[in-house]
């Protein structure tokens, strides 16, 4: 990173995280020798693995479709074939670890870790495609396939792949050993990999009588007890690093340390948990599929410990319901959430094959830990995690606490609303008037304020673009977090917020909420102060109509952007946007009436600049549809757009 950067960064940190990280560069300086001759663990004498679930109790309750997509993915990933981003490789079979198949490029396997700049695409690649298949995620497929079906391919690949990984991966040496969250994930997968493979024969002399897994695992609690997320970083990060220490902590309690990592991780998942919680249960970095990721590691950390005999704080099952209530408020009529701020398809736990609904599952989980209300929509697929889950909870994290009546429409801390309709089919509307992302750099956040995505039966009509890319790639990780890059009205060709790095705020719009409920939102940002933008959205039915208002003197430069969803084609002419998309009983319609007062046009997969432009999982783009009114905005002027739909 430039030396600009390291400024913006450091200005966004507060006295105690200044002399943190000075800690942190000193410990790694110290840490060296580790790297040059690892310390080897002093693991006590006796070791068992004693949380096995009881094939008895858990596995004739998974789901016989279930089980078929999981032996399925199983099938492919013994074949070596395996996807991850968008690409897809056929190298599994012995995968290169420290290679990434996107660029060709080879990030330095023999290097200190702290010396590799990971974040340089020139010098590791894609820093996310050597990452993912090393979170070893596709082994707790594996280990599930061998646990549901006997079948001793599955445990061997398993066992072979841990035996490579730990030897070509030395403690601090590699791209594997850079960063908090990789660690605490692997933790985790370890701890099921070794649970699901109880059955074996071969599992202890791979684990607990196996020198090398107990050094590795010593390692990473050692790293994560050292080296945790603090301040302005204290975000998903840390959720993954606690949630990592405690599950193994629990699971392997084989060191003379175990009681105290046990100990330390309990007390920081509880505090940064809450931390990272509404009271309404939203995650408060406001990205959905973060919410995901931090209610799957925190499940998973937390029922370890509990199988392992420690008491769970009541203040971290309260955040896990909460979590779980919030969800079931926000899905759209097929379970999918908002497509709200960073996404990059991170799992805190993976135990199913290829089509399980992700969402779906997470509520059917929460349903089987906590009990569904009577307004949680139904859950109609299956998955393995649940049962699984379920099995090692013991039905002990009932929570008594009061909980919603009725489903919430708005979540008013999160600044979320959801209006909803009946109309030939669900109209779902997320209005976003929520704060500017979490912590002083707001790190996953898109500069979306008062954007609206719109669906119709779970299709989407106005869609948030999504997030594409993390490194690598600036000018699309600019665009897909820009304010161009959502349904919101931009001014003077500039973002509401200021961006000092593709993880990095500097400037935050503020957002008020004036009105919620009822079919009608009304909200404000100062994003362009003096002037302040104001919108107005009213669901009636089949109209949806949205109202811009720029407030305050003197003109702007106006271009407000409506984004369509993939399957919606357009036609264009004038200021009427004739939108068509397959769905449920055929072809469907609306008109998208434009406001008169700006200059429509229509632009679909554009690069100078981007634009019209839709990203269904990270490392993917396709193009789309997007409407863009542009022309001179005066202070009082009011924007009108109605969008109806016809059947």
């Amino acid at each position: 990173m430039s030396p600009g950067w390291y400024l913006r960064r450091l200005s966004r940190m507060g006295p105690r995280e200044v002399a943190g990280r000075a800690g942190d560069v000193l410990r790694r300086r110290r840490w060296r020798r580790v790297y040059a001759d690892p310390e080897r663990p002093n693991p006590l004498r006796h070791r068992e693995f004693t949380s096995g679930l009881g094939t008895a109790v858990a596995l004739p309750e998974v789901a016989a479709d279930a089980v078929k997509r999981l032996v399925e993915s199983a099938e492919e990933l013994l074949a070596g074939r395996a996807e991850y981003f968008g690409v897809v490789r056929d190298d599994m079979v012995a995968p290169d670890w420290s290679a990434d198949p996107k660029t060709g490029r080879r990030a330095p396997a023999d290097a200190y870790a702290f010396d590799i700049a990971y974040r340089s695409e020139d010098t590791v690649g894609d820093i996310k495609q050597i990452w993912e298949p090393s979170r070893h995620q596709h082994l707790t497929v594996l280990a599930a396939a061998y646990a549901l079906t006997g079948d001793e391919r599955y445990a061997q690949r398993c066992a072979d792949h841990l035996r490579d990984w730990w030897a070509a991966n030395p403690p601090l040496t590699g791209v594997h050993w850079v960063s908090g969250i990789e660690l605490g994930i692997r933790l985790i997968t370890w701890v099921w990999v070794r649970r699901l493979l109880d059955g074996w024969a071969g599992a202890p002399e791979l684990f607990e009588d196996n020198p090398e897994a107990l050094h590795q695992i010593w390692h990473h609690q050692r790293w994560l007890a050292a080296f945790g997320s603090q301040g302005s970083s204290a975000n998903n990060h840390v959720i993954a690093e606690a949630a990592g220490r405690l599950a193994a902590a629990a699971a392997f309690p084989w060191f003379p340390q175990s009681t105290g990592w046990r100990a330390e991780a309990m007390r920081a998942l509880d505090e940064h948990l809450r931390a990272n919680t509404f009271g309404s249960g939203l995650n408060r970095e406001l990205a959905t599929e973060y919410h995901g990721l931090v209610l799957e590691l925190a499940l998973a950390g937390a029922l370890e410990a509990h199988a392992a005999g420690a008491a769970v704080p009541e203040t971290i099952s309260l955040a896990l319901l909460r979590m779980s209530d919030a969800l079931a408020a926000i899905v759209d009529a097929t379970l999918h959430p908002p497509r709200q701020g960073d996404a990059d398809d991170g799992f805190g736990l993976v135990l199913d094959g290829a089509g399980t609904h992700r969402w779906g599952s997470l509520l059917a989980t929460g349903d089987a830990l906590f009990g569904r209300r009577p307004w949680w929509p139904e859950v109609t697929g299956t998955d393995v995690r649940t049962p699984l889950l379920s099995a090692l909870a013991g039905g002990a994290f009932r929570v008594t606490a009061p909980r919603p009546a009725r489903r919430p429409a708005v979540l008013p801390d999160a600044g979320m609303t959801i209006l909803r309709s009946d109309a030939g089919g669900e109209i779902w509307c997320r209005c976003d008037g929520g704060p500017h992302g979490f912590l002083s750099i707001a790190a996953h956040a898109h500069a979306d304020a008062l954007s609206v995505e719109v669906r119709h039966d779970g299709v989407d009509v106005l869609a948030d673009p999504g997030t594409y890319c993390y490194h690598g790639q600036p000018r699309w990780r600019s665009y897909f977090r820009s304010t161009r890059g959502h349904n919101t009205l931009e001014l003077d060709g500039t973002d509401q917020s200021t961006s000092g790095g593709p993880f990095l705020w500097t400037r935050h719009a503020n957002t008020t909420v004036l009105a919620a409920g009822e079919g009608r939102w009304q909200a404000e940002h100062d994003g362009y102060r003096p002037a302040t933008h104001r919108r107005t959205v009213v669901l009636d039915g089949a109209e949806l109509h949205v109202t811009d208002e720029v407030r305050g003197e003197g003109e702007h430069d106006g271009l407000l952007l409506f984004h369509l969803g993939p399957a919606v084609d357009v036609r264009l002419a004038g200021r009427t946007a004739h939108l068509t998309w397959p769905g449920h009983g055929g072809l469907h319609t609306a008109v998208l009436a434009l406001p008169a007062d700006l200059a429509w046009s229509a632009h679909r997969g554009e690069t100078e600049p981007p634009l019209g432009w839709y990203s269904p999982g990270f490392g993917r783009r396709e193009p789309t549809w997007a409407l863009a009114g542009s022309g001179r905005v005066r202070g009082g002027e009011s924007l009108t757009t109605l969008l109806r739909f016809d059947r």
